[in-house]
């Protein structure tokens, strides 16, 4: 073999799955001994190097754990990371925090990095791009790694992952702006072909069918400037559209921009729900519309299942959504 092993390459030497592998790399008492021997002798037989001073500094419990996020300009990436650091240190944990910026290749340097410091655990809201790499690096490292917000990964049985139900947010703000009346409802901001646009879009997408409304999608990365953008750019190319559900808050928060410029008054005849519910939110003028996904309390509820798979050898389940709800405001009244 020409390149380096990776987990996959063990995985189909074995006759195994990835997530089986992970398990022997961290050492989990769950898998059988005979499986265990035959993925040990898969990893000798391709030369599968496995990172042991990693994890023997792993072992020694330095209490720190790796928390590398997309965007932590983005509030709501923000409010998870401050959540899961102080419910933490609550634990006598702290938290080696990292910024992306959404790109991949300081993402696994940042990886390696935590790695050579011998973290306990990763937490990662991953950017895409180089996720075979990103993650085989932890997994020779046998260090227990949760994926959250996004998952790049589906190997949630040695990578589990936890997210709020945005299809039950898209679906509970789509059917919200129904129900006021709204019959061309356009989706504003979401990158084409990530699977979080997807997910998030899903049940916006389920509500207009079963209501009989075509869906309108402006793709495009979910910030303030493009909100702004996009609201000018559909007032002059489909002035029908009576309603909006953006792909996160800061999109919405454009798009109110957009609206002041416009002399259009969200909630008068053209409403806007955001997702997030990012404090700023409230503080809004007019108040904006949104999907809570209560990110102080995941935050809280990722750090315990996280510090129980440590202390308690309890990995959590492999795929977690938690409950969002409704937050009506002015924009949607």
């Amino acid at each position: 073999m020409d390149r380096r092993p990776t987990i996959k390459d063990v995985a189909r030497a074995a006759g195994v799955s990835k997530s089986t592998v992970s398990l022997v790399l961290q050492n989990n008492p769950a898998v059988k001994a005979e499986t265990r021997v035959s993925v040990q002798k898969a990893m000798a037989r391709i030369g599968y190097v496995y990172n042991r001073a990693a994890a023997t500094l792993r072992s020694s419990n330095t209490g720190l754990i790796g928390l590398i996020i997309n965007d932590l300009r983005n509030p709501f990436f923000t409010e998870f990371a401050i959540s899961l650091q102080m419910a933490l240190s609550n634990r006598h944990y702290a938290a080696v925090v990292a910024n992306t910026d959404e790109d991949p290749d300081l993402q696994l340097q940042m990886v390696e990095a935590m790695i050579q410091h011998g973290v306990d655990a990763f937490v990662i809201s991953p950017a895409y791009g180089r996720e075979d790499e990103t993650f085989d690096a932890i997994a020779r490292a046998g260090i227990p790694t949760m994926q959250v917000l996004r998952r790049v990964v589906d190997d949630t049985g040695a990578f589990p992952f936890a997210a709020p139900d945005y299809y039950a947010g898209s679906q509970l703000a789509t059917r919200h702006l129904i129900d006021k009346g709204c019959r061309r409802i356009a989706y504003v901001g979401g990158l084409e072909g990530r699977a979080v646009t997807r997910e998030r879009m899903s049940g916006y997408l389920d509500a207009l069918r079963d209501a009989g409304i075509e869906p309108r999608h402006f793709p495009g990365r979910p910030s303030r400037a493009f909100g702004r953008e996009t609201l000018l750019q559909l007032r002059q190319q489909d002035p029908d559209i009576d309603g909006v559900l953006c792909f996160n808050d800061l999109t919405a928060l454009g798009l109110l921009a957009g609206c002041n410029q416009s002399g259009l008054v969200a909630g008068r005849g053209f409403r806007v729900v955001g997702f997030d519910d990012i404090e700023e939110c409230a503080d809004s003028y007019p108040g904006l519309s949104t999907v809570s996904c209560d990110i102080a309390n995941f935050g809280e509820n990722i750090a315990s299942g996280l510090l129980d798979w440590l202390t308690d050898n309890k990995a959590p389940q492999p795929e977690t959504r938690t409950p969002v709800h409704l937050v009506i405001r002015d924009t949607s009244k």
